[in-house]
């Protein structure tokens, strides 16, 4: 009875196993996904902004970054300034919003906020 429990539960860990890599095989499909995986800093959010404003320009750079990547000329990961950096050498006028936090005594404050109670 002991054997067919253990079994049991290493036929549960083999098929979640495979269950993983479907999935990962499945991810790695997707074209995109394969520069989504590559991105990083906020890379993801530049290329949100970018897809919302241009959405055709974006899917022909998009298309352009994935052959790269697969043909190994890029092999490293792509930072957001640096994918935001494509996008207006492309001619592409994208802004990400930003902000600077000032952490004191555990609570975060904006700098706009802290510099205005200063005054």
């Amino acid at each position: 009875m002991n054997d067919d429990k253990e079994l049991e539960i290493l036929k549960q860990k083999k098929i979640k196993e495979l269950m993983k890599r479907i999935e990962n095989q499945n991810k790695q499909d997707d074209p995109k996904e394969i520069l989504l995986s590559r991105l990083v800093d906020r890379g993801d959010e530049v290329l949100k902004i970018a897809e919302t404003y241009y959405p055709k320009e974006t899917e022909i750079i998009v298309n352009q970054l994935i052959e790269l990547i697969k043909n190994g000329k890029i092999q490293s990961s792509i930072s957001g300034g640096e994918l935001l950096s494509v996008f207006r050498n492309a001619g592409l006028r994208i802004t990400v919003p930003t902000s600077i936090s000032v952490s004191k005594d555990g609570k975060m404050t904006s700098l706009s906020d802290k510099l205005s109670k200063r005054e």
